[in-house]
C-alpha cells in the first residue's frame, strides 16, 4: 500500500481541499509535475492549468487553478491559489465565450498595462478551456 501525502488548495478566502492523496501531478511554472509521499522539498510557481489526483493508479479528480504557489515536502503538498474550479463543473460553451470576449478585450487594449492584464486574463481562460479538453485524463 502507497502511503498517502497530504494535499491542501488553499484560496485566500478559504481552504478548497484537504485530503489524502496517493499522488497527484501540479502544472508547475516550468512544466508539470507529480508529488508523492517522499518527495524532495521543493518550492514552485503553478501556471494556470489542472491538478489531476490520482487514486489506486487511476485519475480520482482535476481541479482547475489560474496559477499560484506549491510548496512540497515529504509529507505536505500546499498549493496556493487565486483560483480553483474542479474541471468536470466547467461548461464548455460558457469557457469558450469567456474566452471570446478576453481575444476582444486584447484588441481594444489602448496601452500596454491593459494589454498585458488583458493577455493574462487571455492566457488563464485558454488554459481553462484547455483543461476541460485535455484527453489525457479524461
Amino acid at each position: 500500500m502507497v502511503e498517502a501525502l497530504k494535499l491542501e488548495l488553499v484560496s485566500p478566502e478559504k481552504l478548497i481541499l484537504s485530503e489524502d492523496v496517493e499522488m497527484a501531478v501540479l502544472p508547475g511554472g516550468e512544466g508539470d509535475f507529480g508529488v508523492m509521499r517522499g518527495h524532495s522539498p521543493v518550492i514552485s510557481t503553478l501556471r494556470p492549468g489542472e491538478i489531476v489526483i490520482f487514486e489506486k493508479n487511476k485519475v480520482k479528480s482535476r481541479i482547475f487553478v489560474g496559477g499560484g504557489f506549491a510548496e512540497v515536502n515529504d509529507q505536505v503538498c500546499t498549493i496556493l491559489a487565486e483560483d480553483a474550479e474542479n474541471v468536470d463543473d466547467i461548461n464548455r460553451d460558457e469557457a469558450l465565450k469567456m474566452l471570446g470576449v478576453a481575444e476582444e478585450e486584447i484588441r481594444a487594449a489602448e496601452n500596454q498595462l491593459v494589454l498585458n492584464s488583458a493577455t493574462r486574463k487571455r492566457d488563464s481562460l485558454a488554459a481553462r478551456l484547455s483543461a476541460v479538453d485535455n484527453p489525457a485524463y479524461s
